[in-house]
């Protein structure tokens, strides 16, 4: 593609990458993890914690029958079934679980097969893009889905005060970065003048414009969207590549590793409010997890199994610690405008 159509945008690249039908990553892969581990796979605290959050918050709209629980990119469906695990656990939870439609946005027939298997007892429905989800309630959980949305990247020359795009080409039969010098940017703040480079995610915008389609059809709406990345300055060159464990050269693996950016939270707090929705956070997810009860949750499994108290301690703490998961990811919610401010955010 490069050599026949020059130079490609990064985010052109991002997107071939993870998602060409036949060669991309998420295409070619039998499952989830073996390039990158998520919090669900760390510890099932942060699953049930998530679930339990649900619990409250559709209590919060009422209590309505029928609602979907959705979930997109569920993986191996491991958050999901910690969730549901934990809801059908307390007092409320089989009137939740009765009123309860599982969707879950999926594209991979692969892990849709892994997904389905695991959740069979909630037989879930499966869709292939959120705005395809039927009229009414909607409870909605995403965890590290926004890092793996393209993005474009833009330098500035210091020396001139020009940007540039940056671009993926071919010299010699191997690939190299490039830029492109760009008249205009696609949006403009003073703040950008201290940066040597930033990052876009158009995808945020469509993500914020599909939910609050969602939310105008006039019933309640949670989003809840877990991930990592800044909450201030857009980030300025974060693209990263793994394979089996090990970061890797962006360029050295194209299909072949998993990709991903950091998220510009400060970005989609606006697009969010922009396209009209309630939007809370994005918090720290250290703090988040807490309030919601992961310290009385892990020391309920340590007393529990005391065989294994070490390793379910050390896990939790992995999701909350500031030196670890607990600062670096970041929680945001958006909601329908008639709902109150949901659970954990202050």
């Amino acid at each position: 593609m490069i050599e026949t159509d020059g130079p490609m945008p990064v985010s052109l690249y991002m997107q071939t990458c993870l998602h060409d039908p036949q060669h991309g990553y998420y295409a070619t892969r039998p499952g989830v993890g073996e390039d990158f581990t998520t919090a669900p796979e760390i510890s099932q605290i942060f699953g049930e914690l998530l679930g339990l959050w649900a619990l409250h918050e559709w209590q919060v709209m009422g209590t309505p029958s029928p609602f979907t629980l959705m979930e997109v990119g569920p993986g191996r469906a491991t958050l999901m079934r910690d969730a549901l695990r934990a809801i059908s656990g307390v007092k409320a939870g089989d009137e939740f679980l009765k009123a309860m439609k599982l969707k879950l946005v999926e594209a991979s027939p692969a892990l849709r097969k892994v997904q389905a298997d695991a959740l069979s007892d909630f037989e879930p429905d499966f869709l292939t893009q959120i705005d395809d989800v039927e009229d009414g309630p909607l409870i909605l959980i995403s965890n590290e889905l926004l890092d793996c949305l393209p993005v474009r990247q833009f330098i500035r020359d210091t020396e001139k005060n020009s940007w540039a795009e940056r671009k993926v080409g071919v010299a010699e039969g191997e690939l190299i970065w490039g830029a492109e010098p760009m008249d205009d940017l696609p949006f403009f703040t003073p703040d950008l003048n201290r940066l040597k480079g930033f990052e876009l995610q158009p995808g945020l915008e469509t993500m914020a414009l599909t939910l609050a389609g969602i939310a105008a059809r006039g019933h309640a709406m949670r989003a809840l969207l877990i991930d990592y990345g800044p909450n201030h300055l857009p980030p300025e060159d974060t693209l990263r590549a793994f394979h089996k464990g090990e970061q890797i050269d962006p360029l050295a693996m194209p299909g072949e590793c998993d990709l991903t950016v950091d998220v510009d939270f400060a970005q989609l707090r606006h697009q969010g409010e922009k396209a009209g929705l309630s939007v809370h956070g994005a918090v720290h997810q250290g703090p988040f997890l807490l309030s919601l009860g992961a310290e009385a949750r892990m020391q309920q499994l340590t007393h529990a199994n005391p065989e294994t108290a070490q390793s379910i301690f050390e896990a939790a703490a992995r999701l909350v610690d500031p030196k670890d998961m607990g600062d670096r990811f970041k929680v945001i919610c958006f909601s329908s405008g008639e709902l109150p401010a949901p659970a954990a955010f202050f």
